[in-house]
Formats: structure tokens, C-alpha cells, sequence
């Protein structure tokens, strides 16, 4: 991690919140109903990309005859079931790096694939409701992740250069995205076993979000 670090960029699901979890069940529980199997490996390919590329690649599996809006319509159900029984857990050691952000007074924003309506329902079901000062979601850009669009938005919303901004993602998309863009890109995987390609383009691969804290601590204060 180089010095010149002047701003953080979060992802939010699976990086901030534990969603992804909740999206394979709905996702999986959706496909069922209609007489299809979405499998593990299936659901971990969709991680991290916006819900147009996640309709294609459904698409390009099952073919036209898949129905999109009777899968959206009732994943839409099961999630909405799921959140408001068992609410949307926040990863372990996001807290602890908040506030060493704050303490030491970087800039720090949201960017996140999900549209911005989809996301200020999770941070609110998770207890995060107002804790991101700026957010940038799928709807403010052109492209979402993969493509760098989001961290170059993000960025200039927080008028620091995309050089010197931490870019922390939990998927090979935004990772790919991050490292696109010009960011410092760490990756957090979310799931195993870690995705090779994402581990190779990373400037950083870290456990979780607790080294992350460790490391953004040992380099900005010595």
C-alpha cells in the first residue's frame, strides 16, 4: 500500500454487507419455483456484477425461454421475506475501519453496482442508514463494474484523485473495475476458493476487513 493515500472507496455487498448470501437464496429459491436449479458455482459467477449483466448471463444460460420477469418478480419476494425476518448482517470489522477513517479524517464514499434505491434499502436493514456521506450507485454511470465508470464517478465526488483513492472490493468484477480505473485496488474475497484472476489484477489481497484496518493504520501513521 503506497502513502499517497488520500480517500477510501467501499463496495457494499459482500464488502460492507453480507447481501450476497441473501441474493443467492432468493436468486436460488426464484429459480426453483419455476423449475430450474441455479447452482453454488452458478450464483458465485454473479457476484459482484449489476443486475443487467446478471439477467444476461441467466439468459445465456437457460435461453429465451426463461422467463425474467417472473424471476425478478419473485426473487424480488423471497430476498424482501428473507431481510425483514432475519435483517442484513454487516461484515465483521467494518466498524473498527470506519472509524479509523474517520480518526484519520480521509474522505470515504460508497460504490456500488446495486441502484441506488436497492442500496439505501440494504444500509437502512442493516443499520447503516446515513454512516456513507456520498454514494455512488449503478445509476449515475454508464457501466457498471466490471468497467471502471463508478470509481471515476466516485472519485470525482470526493475531488481526490483516483490514484490516490483505496478502492476495497470483495469480486473479480470490482476488481477489475478498481484496478481499470487507476484506484489502488484491494480485494477482500467474500468467498472460496479466492478467484485467481481477481488475486492476479489486485495491487493487494487481503483476509478481511480487520487487516485492512492494520494495514491502512500502519501505513498512514508511521
Amino acid at each position: 500500500m503506497h502513502s499517497d493515500i488520500s480517500a477510501v472507496i467501499f463496495d457494499l455487498d459482500g464488502l460492507v454487507l453480507d447481501t450476497e448470501i441473501t441474493y443467492f437464496s432468493a436468486w436460488r429459491q426464484a429459480a426453483g419455483t419455476m423449475g430450474y436449479r441455479f447452482s453454488e458455482s452458478f450464483c458465485q459467477s454473479l457476484s459482484g456484477l449489476h443486475y443487467r449483466a446478471v439477467e444476461q448471463k441467466i439468459s445465456d444460460l437457460y435461453g429465451p425461454n426463461f422467463d425474467l420477469d417472473d424471476f425478478n418478480r419473485l426473487s424480488g419476494i423471497y430476498w424482501r421475506n428473507l431481510v425483514q425476518t432475519q435483517g442484513i448482517q454487516v461484515k465483521p470489522g467494518f466498524h473498527g475501519l470506519l472509524e479509523l477513517i474517520r480518526r484519520l479524517d480521509l474522505p470515504y464514499c460508497l460504490a456500488t453496482n446495486s441502484r441506488l434505491t436497492n442500496a439505501l434499502e440494504c444500509l437502512d436493514l442493516a443499520g447503516l442508514a446515513d454512516v456513507f456521506p456520498v454514494i455512488v450507485a449503478r445509476d449515475h454511470v454508464l457501466q457498471g463494474k466490471p468497467a471502471p465508470d463508478i470509481f471515476w464517478a466516485a472519485a470525482e465526488r470526493l475531488s481526490i484523485d483516483i490514484s490516490r483513492c483505496l478502492a476495497l472490493e470483495d469480486s473479480p468484477a470490482g476488481v477489475v473495475a478498481a484496478t481499470e480505473a487507476g484506484a489502488f485496488s484491494v480485494f477482500v474475497p467474500s468467498s472460496h476458493p479466492v478467484d485467481s484472476e481477481a488475486a492476479a489484477k489486485c495491487n493487494l489481497q487481503c483476509r478481511n476487513l480487520d487487516e485492512v484496518a492494520q494495514l491502512l493504520r500502519a501505513n498512514l501513521t508511521n
